[in-house]
């Protein structure tokens, strides 16, 4: 794993955590954004992270 896709699933963290945290601190539903837009950037690091696999120098 790369240090891009590293950083990408520790924001992901960061962003469900905080909104989940907070739409229990303040009962407020709006912070299920948070969690929608956190699963979204972990998608995209899924889908998007993968690194090609190294070949050796071509003839």
């Amino acid at each position: 794993m790369n240090a891009a896709l590293k950083a990408a699933w520790a924001l992901t963290a960061f962003v469900v955590l905080a909104g989940v945290v907070l739409w229990i601190v303040t009962g407020r539903p709006v912070f299920a954004v948070f969690i929608v837009l956190g699963v979204l950037t972990g998608i995209g690091a899924l889908v998007t992270g993968r690194t090609a696999p190294k070949e050796g120098p071509t003839p």
